[in-house]
């Protein structure tokens, strides 16, 4: 009789035993994530001066893997794929959505983690990224516009800044809110049966998650 209330003790202790990450552990979070560009388009140059983009947002799993170089300081690296639909404005607003393309932006941050002792543990991060511009398609509305036309968007890279915070589950599970902000430019170049017109965009997005980590 005498066993149970000390099982259950043990199983309590152990959910609310924190998940605290000290030097050489790794952590690795599974995010929901939506991308939502803060983008800033120049003219559709030199065909469509009247002419810009705009950049819908995404909503898609993140991956992310933090590994501790000491108790406070971590470094992150962050993988996901996002698409995006690009739109016409201005003068062709009328098209809609004129192309798409598939973004892979490899992110690598060096975090400070304020309370690692705490069940509730802020950090902030900053760091670099490296933006991969794929499967780059034109919309059927810009081809019966203008023609067959292929769309390239050059990669990118930048800077990135994060902050976040993690939540004790139980000893080894926890919580995570995140939030980033990422320097993301490009060109992109449409190229209309040799009519070629090219377009700057600052995609610039906010990153905001949610998800679960495990402590190794």
């Amino acid at each position: 009789m005498m066993r149970t209330p000390l099982i259950l003790a043990a199983l309590l202790s152990s959910l609310s035993a924190p998940a605290l990450a000290e030097q050489g552990d790794w952590l690795v979070r599974l995010r929901g994530i939506v991308v939502a560009p803060t983008e800033d388009s120049s003219a559709v140059l030199p065909t469509f001066p009247g002419a810009s983009v705009s950049v819908d947002n995404a909503i898609v799993p993140e991956l992310d893997f933090t590994y501790f170089l000491t108790n406070n300081i971590g470094a992150e690296l962050i993988l996901a794929t996002s698409p995006h639909d690009i739109s016409g404005e201005g003068s062709l607003s009328a098209l809609g959505e004129i192309a798409d393309t598939m973004a892979l932006p490899p992110t690598l941050l060096v975090q400070y983690h304020f309370m690692p002792d705490s069940s509730v543990r802020p950090y902030v991060g900053a760091g670099v990224n490296w933006t991969i511009f794929y499967s780059e398609d034109a919309k059927p509305s810009l081809i019966d516009a203008v023609g067959p036309t292929s769309v390239s968007l050059e990669d990118s890279v930048g800077w990135a800044v994060q902050a976040g915070v993690d939540f004790d589950l139980n000893e080894r599970f926890f919580l995570n809110l995140d939030v980033k902000y990422i320097d993301m430019d490009t060109t992109a170049t449409l190229n209309s049966g040799g009519l070629i017109n090219t377009v700057d965009v600052d995609l610039n997005p906010i990153v905001a998650g949610v998800g679960i980590g495990m402590r190794f």
